[in-house]
């Protein structure tokens, strides 16, 4: 019996690859000689670095940069099993944890640690960047991010602006100058983890919509959304790409934007990215069952989540699919339309999260050991039809 486990990360508890290890501990206690393939999975959110480096044997790099605020700190990046592939966690250089609560003012934020953590992932040789881009603490449309890369902004006097360009310095840029640009750009392929659809400005654009959240006041969120249609207008003029409608655009305060119109990246769906880095499809050819997972499970996992994604994987093949959840929301059930056939709670009576996340693992194991108890009802029942 093949079995392929694909779970997702239970955030703030353990890995894509420690809750397959848990599952499998599960399983064996029922087939203790099945064929299990382990492919630790992502969604293109946090965890997904770890989860890439995980599936593929890389490993995990480190580089100062520069955070929101201007202050050096140490961000993490994975290079992938291949060697040519780096995966980035934007939040890493620019998130909005890496900015106290009491200073986070996205007028004065920057993405361009994000830069940094591409020049070094470039100066590693890779040949492939995938970006994750959520968890931002900016609304700067990618331009820090493009001066690290060698993108030279010049402001309303003419004079060439200093690096670290914020949201509140958007407004002032007169001109968009790539001949600088690190040459080895045009040489690589960048794929974005985007799986909101926000265009870059207006009523549903990253300022309006996720601006609050990062500490803009009514005032500051219409003075970034000038900022943004400002700098779309220069990028339309000087680089002739339009990105104020593309969708996607508005992601992690217009870095989705800036990613387009300065790498010439595309924007996808993060646990497709997943999917493709891990060869998912492969590992599921020849499967009996496909088991996944997440933290909690409810309707919202049917949207862009790890365990819709790797269903619609497994349904290629007419693979059954089995999600454990480490708690499940009572529309948890409206999963079942779109892939997934069972589901089980990793906790199977009430309890503290505290209790929950001492002893996820051995929970777990025991969920594990309850589905293939009915998976085997199931089969038992079959022969007995035949």
């Amino acid at each position: 019996m093949k079995i392929v486990i694909a779970s997702d990360s239970f955030k703030g508890n353990l890995t894509s690859l420690q809750v397959a290890d848990a599952i499998e501990k599960g399983i064996r206690r029922v087939v203790p000689d099945a064929v299990i393939v382990k492919v630790p999975m992502a969604d293109g959110g946090e965890g997904t670095v770890r989860s890439l480096v995980d599936a593929t044997g890389g490993r995990i790099v480190t580089h100062r940069v520069r955070d929101p605020l201007g202050k050096e700190v140490t961000a993490r990046y994975g290079i992938l099993g291949d060697k040519k592939t780096a995966v980035i966690e934007m939040a890493e250089a620019s998130g909005l944890p890496l900015v106290p609560r009491g200073k986070r003012n996205p007028l004065k934020t920057t993405t361009f640690g994000t830069g940094q953590l591409i020049v070094d992932a470039l100066d590693h040789g890779v040949r492939k960047i995938v970006i994750g881009i959520g968890g931002s603490a900016t609304v700067d449309g990618g331009a820090g991010m493009a001066q690290a890369l060698g993108v030279t902004f010049r402001g309303q006097d003419g004079r060439v602006m200093g690096g670290g360009c914020t949201g509140g310095m958007l407004s002032q840029i007169s001109a968009i100058d790539i001949r600088g640009i690190d040459p080895r750009i045009a040489k690589t392929t960048f794929v974005v983890a985007c799986d909101v659809d926000n265009p870059l400005t207006g009523k549903k654009g990253a300022a309006a919509v996720f601006g609050p959240q990062k500490g803009a006041s009514a005032a500051m969120v219409k003075q970034l959304d000038e900022g943004l249609r400002h700098l779309a207008f220069l990028i339309r003029r000087d680089l002739g790409v339009n990105v104020q409608r593309l969708p996607g655009a508005g992601a992690a305060g217009g870095l989705g934007a800036g990613l387009v119109a300065f790498t010439g990246a595309e924007l996808k769906r993060g646990v497709d990215i997943v999917i493709e880095a891990t060869g998912l499809l492969r590992h599921i050819k020849g499967a009996d069952l496909v088991m996944t997972g997440e933290g909690r499970i409810d309707f919202q996992t049917v949207f862009g989540k790890t365990p819709a994604g790797v269903a619609q994987a497994a349904k290629r093949t007419n693979v059954p699919v089995i999600a454990i959840g480490g708690g499940l929301a009572d529309d948890a059930r409206g999963v079942f339309a779109h892939g997934i056939d069972g589901l089980e709670s990793a906790t199977a009576r009430e309890m503290e999260l505290d209790e929950a996340i001492k002893r996820s693992r051995t929970y777990l194991a025991n969920a594990a050991e309850r589905v293939m108890r009915l998976v085997f009802i199931g089969k038992t029942l079959s022969k007995k039809r035949v």
